[in-house]
C-alpha cells in the first residue's frame, strides 16, 4: 500500500525523524492559510499524488509570499500531474502539503528495502540526493553503498556511521545523521514497509539533517494489524478495478491491453500474460483468483474485468490442484449467464475433477471456446480478438 508524503513525514515524527513543517491543504484558501500558521518567509507548495518525479511535471513550487502560495495552489490543484510513474494518463492532485522551506547546504539519499538476495533488510545511502537512484546505479554505482542489516541486532550504530561517512555528510552533522538513520530503520521494521525512501535527505544552513521528501510502502499482507496505516489509504489514487478486487480477496492489478486474464496462482497468471505477448496478443490485467476460489468468486471476477471497456475477449486459464476444475466450470457458467457475455471467451482446466469441469462447459450450451492446453488458449483468444 502506498501513502502520500505528508502521511510518510507524519510517521517518521513520531520516531524523532526529522522533518520540515507543514500541512496538507485541500483548497486554495487552506493552502494559504497553511502558510500563514507555518509563517516561514519561504513556503514550499508540493503536489501530493501517489507518484515521484513531480518536480519535474510542475507539481513542487517554491513561494516567497502569500500571493505566490495562492497562485501555486491554484495552478496545481485539479491538475493532471504526468511523470514516469503515473504513465500518460497521469494523475488528478487533489491535496497540496504546505510545507516550511529550509536552507538546504547538500541532498543526499537514504532509503530501505528488502534485498531478495539476502534475505535481509538492506540501507543504501548515496551522496547523489535529488537524483532518482535507478540513473545512479546505471551511471555511478560506485556511488550507491549498502549495510546488510541483522535481523538480531537491527541497524547498529555503527553501520549508521559507516554509511554517513561513505556519503561524505560533514562531522558537524554526524550525530543527527546517524540518529536520523536508525529512526528510519525503526519505522521499516515496526510498520512492515516494503520501501522507505528519503530522496532528498538534506543537511540545512542552521544545522539540521531533514527529510525533504518521503517515500513509505507497505507489505499489503501485514495491513491488518497496523489499523493506523490502513487509515491513510487513499482510494482516489487507485484503480476502482483493484479497489473492488480487494474486496473480494482477489489480486487485480489493471494493464493496457484487450485480453482479460483470469488465473489461479500468481506464477501461472504471469506466464498466461507471458504466452498471450508470445502469439501477439496484450493481456488487459493480472488477475489471481487463488487457491480457493468459489463459484461467486469466478462470478465477481468475470465482473471486474468486463468493467474494463478496452476487454475484447477473456481467456480463462485454471490448474485445479486445491481448487476443483468442476467448481471453476459451474462458476464460468453462472458468470457467463448472469453478465450475458458478448465477448469471445476461452477456457483452458487442467487438473482435478477436469473432464466434469469440461463436460459442464460443454452441457452449457453457452458460446465458450475450449482449449488443450495454455498455448492452445493463448493462440485462440489472439486470433478470436484480433
Amino acid at each position: 500500500m502506498n501513502i502520500h508524503e505528508y502521511q510518510g513525514k507524519e510517521i517518521l515524527r513520531k520516531y524523532g525523524v526529522a522533518v520540515p513543517n507543514g500541512k496538507v491543504a485541500y483548497s486554495v484558501d487552506e493552502a494559504v492559510e497553511a502558510a500563514t500558521e507555518l509563517g516561514s518567509s519561504v513556503s514550499v507548495v508540493k503536489a501530493q499524488i501517489h507518484a515521484g518525479g513531480r518536480g519535474k511535471a510542475g507539481g513542487v513550487k517554491v513561494a516567497k509570499n502569500l500571493d505566490e502560495v495562492r497562485t501555486y495552489a491554484n495552478e496545481i490543484l485539479g491538475k493532471t500531474l504526468v511523470t514516469h510513474q503515473t504513465g500518460p494518463q497521469g494523475k488528478e492532485v487533489k491535496r497540496l502539503l504546505i510545507e516550511e522551506g529550509c536552507d538546504i547546504q547538500k541532498e543526499y539519499y537514504v532509503g530501505l528495502v528488502l534485498d531478495r538476495a539476502t534475505s535481509r533488510v538492506t540501507m543504501m545511502a548515496s551522496e547523489e540526493g535529488g537524483t532518482e537512484i535507478e540513473e545512479v546505479a546505471s551511471e555511478t554505482p560506485e556511488k550507491i553503498f549498502k549495510e546488510v542489516i541483522d535481523p538480531v541486532t537491527g541497524l547498529l550504530p555503527y553501520q549508521a556511521r559507516r554509511l554517513a561517512f561513505n556519503i561524505n555528510i560533514p562531522q558537524e552533522y554526524l550525530s543527527k545523521a546517524v540518529k536520523f538513520m536508525m529512526g528510519l530503520y525503526q519505522v521499516f521494521v515496526d510498520k512492515d514497509c516494503s520501501i522507505a525512501e528519503i530522496n532528498p535527505l538534506v543537511t540545512t544552513g542552521s544545522g539540521d539533517v531533514l527529510a525533504l521528501d518521503a517515500k513509505l510502502n507497505f507489505d499489503d499482507n501485514a495491513l491488518f494489524r497496523h489499523k493506523d496505516i490502513a487509515a491513510y489509504r487513499d482510494l482516489d489514487e487507485e484503480d476502482t478495478k483493484e479497489i473492488e478486487a480487494s474486496k473480494h480477496d482477489l489480486s487485480y492489478i489493471a494493464l493496457e491491453g484487450n485480453i482479460g486474464c483470469m488465473v489461479n496462482g500468481a506464477g501461472l497468471a504471469m506466464a498466461t500474460m507471458d504466452i498471450i505477448k508470445h502469439y501477439s496478443g496484450d493481456p488487459a490485467n493480472f488477475l489471481d483468483v487463488g487457491g480457493g476460489a468459489t463459484a461467486e468468486k469466478v462470478t465477481e471476477a468475470f465482473k471486474i474485468i468486463l468493467s474494463d471497456d478496452n476487454v475484447k475477449g477473456i481467456f480463462v486459464n485454471i490448474f485445479g490442484g486445491i481448487m476443483k476444475c468442476d467448481v471453476i466450470a459451474e462458476g464460468i457458467v453462472e458468470a457467463t449467464k448472469q453478465i450475458g457475455l458478448e465477448i469471445p471467451l476461452v477456457v483452458r482446466l487442467e487438473g482435478t475433477n477436469v473432464d466434469l469441469g469440461k463436460q459442464i462447459l460443454a452441457e452449457s450450451g453457452l458460446n465458450i471456446t475450449t482449449a488443450e492446453s495454455m498455448a492452445d488458449g493463448a493462440e485462440k483468444i489472439v486470433s478470436l480478438v484480433q
